[in-house]
């Protein structure tokens, strides 16, 4: 059967001013204008696109897929403006949620007023013995009730970073029923395919989810792909192999944390945080922050993974994290040369702190860089979260695109949601419009890291997957776009330069409303719209 979609525009380096688009069997089967495709489908079902924009669909190269529903359909603290309307919030969602473990993600104290995170005495203030988990915005540090932090044998009152953060992130998870779990599930894939995503790639880990999220996540059935990472270490090839048979993983990858964030100041530092003393400080294991796998164990799972042809990757932020993760690499590459690192397919997540030199190797070997865009767009600036935690001159450093693209670093953009919004538009933007001049990158580029790159990153590398092309796999997402801009100069930011003679395909203006997803569809099945 052939589905032959008219008037609209279509997003196709195979032929960029194309019209018109058939589908057969899930596989993009022509492209060409409206009257030929008429003529040389007759028999074809017809979709009349109205002016819409279709292009690939996009990827997430970073998700919690749990979290993230628990957001959606829990506590969503992220609008939060200042500590007592985040306490507002809370007593609001304690009032119409009378029962049951209280689970809230999104606060951050570094753009309120007052600057004070919320204190285990400040929800109990409000929710007296109930169980309630309140995660920071980046999920590296929280705050809890007393009542929560008991049932976690988490009593020395502490901030909850690290391991004391994971039990009591644990013991509030283990409080959620079957349907809850599966209501947030199906709530974030939904607003997935709502954003164009037809696929993501899941960051599980022992410490993140745990094994019985991950395998629940593994069965949900949905039509939005589910590429999965598991963050554990391990040291020999074996070790790798029965793993990624035990859970099913696409890699030994993803959340394996080297180190911890910026803004709960547990990211990795070679010098100190400059707010480190501040009243806000919710706490961090060092001036430098936190440190979970040294050198010798980075080698060791880079190694083993190499040896057993899988995929391996972390988490990695701070620049002492960094150099950790390249000297490991280094060590890796002198044992098994640059083919066989290379051909694993490894990948950092976040990847925020790098130098040239650094980024210079990681280009050699092939190491996919995962990155998330809007964390430049929510905390970067002169004034932002960085300069806060790092000093101006440190956080002008921070998330280097064009250094890494210009190096050869594959780039694959994702979300790390619930932490930033799935929006993968709102990425693209970010992406050519960063707050540090000359470390923007191009829309063509954001965009390619957005869907192919995304997609090369999860281990699809056949050349056509991500692009609208004959023969391609049918995921495309239909939008409806205002404004084209075809004449802006090429260095205009938040645009898309596209003259036509350079056959690139025109694209979206993203300096005002981002595009409205109006169908998503993946290899030729609808799911949303």
């Amino acid at each position: 059967m052939t589905e032959l979609l008219l008037n609209g525009r279509v997003h196709s380096p195979a032929m960029p001013d194309a019209t018109a688009m058939a589908v057969r069997d899930g596989v993009v089967a022509w492209l060409g204008s409206d009257d030929v495709g008429r003529a040389q489908f007759p028999e074809a079902t017809v979709t009349d696109l109205a002016g819409g924009f279709v292009a690939p669909a996009f990827v997430d190269s970073h998700v919690h897929t749990t979290a993230t529903g628990l957001t959606l359909t829990g506590l969503d603290l992220r609008p939060a403006t200042s500590l007592p309307h985040c306490l507002e919030l809370l007593t609001a969602h304690l009032r119409s949620h009378p029962d049951g473990v209280v689970w809230g993600h999104g606060w951050d104290e570094s753009a309120w007023p007052e600057g004070i995170a919320p204190s285990t005495a400040d929800v109990d203030a409000v929710a007296g013995s109930r169980l309630v988990y309140l995660a920071r915005v980046d999920v590296h540090s929280a705050v809890a009730s007393t009542a929560l932090r008991h049932v976690a044998g988490v009593t020395d009152g502490a901030p909850l970073i690290a391991d004391a953060h994971h039990r009591v992130r644990r013991a509030a998870r283990e409080r959620l029923d079957a349907a809850q779990r599966a209501d947030a599930r199906q709530a974030a894939l939904d607003m997935a395919a709502a954003h164009g995503i037809v696929a993501v790639h899941e960051c599980a880990g022992p410490d993140i989810g745990g094994l019985d999220d991950w395998r629940e996540l593994r069965a949900h059935v949905h039509g939005v792909d589910v590429v999965g990472y598991w963050g554990e270490q391990v040291s020999t090839a074996a070790q790798a192999t029965e793993l990624i048979e035990a859970t099913g993983a696409r890699g030994l990858a993803g959340d394996l944390f080297v180190d911890g964030a910026i803004g709960s100041r547990t990211a990795w530092l070679h010098e100190p945080y400059t707010d480190v003393g501040a009243d806000a400080h919710p706490g961090c294991g060092a001036a430098t922050g936190n440190s979970y796998l040294d050198v010798d164990a980075c080698t060791a799972h880079l190694a083993a993974c190499t040896q057993a042809g899988v995929t391996a990757g972390f988490h990695v932020i701070g620049d002492a994290a960094v150099a950790a993760v390249t000297a490991a690499l280094q060590a890796v590459v002198d044992r098994f040369g640059v083919p066989a690192v290379a051909r694993c397919g490894h990948r950092l997540e976040h990847l925020e702190m790098v130098t040239p030199e650094q980024a210079a190797f990681l280009g050699s070997c092939g190491v996919i860089a995962s990155m998330q865009p809007n964390f430049d767009a929510l905390w970067g600036g002169a004034n932002g979260m960085y300069a806060q935690r790092l000093g101006a001159t440190r956080a002008a450093e921070l998330n280097r695109f064009s250094l890494l693209a210009s190096q050869g670093v594959p780039l694959a953009f994702g979300s790390d949601s619930p932490v930033t919004d799935m929006n993968p538009w709102a990425t693209v933007r970010a992406a050519t419009a960063h707050r540090t001049p000359g470390s923007a990158i191009s829309a063509r580029a954001a965009f390619a890291a957005a869907t192919k790159g995304a997609w090369r990153a999860g281990g699809v590398r056949d050349g056509v997957t991500g692009t609208l092309v004959p023969g391609a796999p049918a995921s495309y997402a239909v939008w409806d776009a205002d404004r084209f801009d075809v004449s802006a100069p090429a260095d205009a930011v938040q645009r898309w330069s596209t003259d036509p003679r350079s056959r690139v395909p025109v694209l979206p203006a993203l300096d005002g409303e981002l595009p409205r997803c109006r169908q998503t569809v993946h290899r030729g099945s609808v799911l949303h719209g």
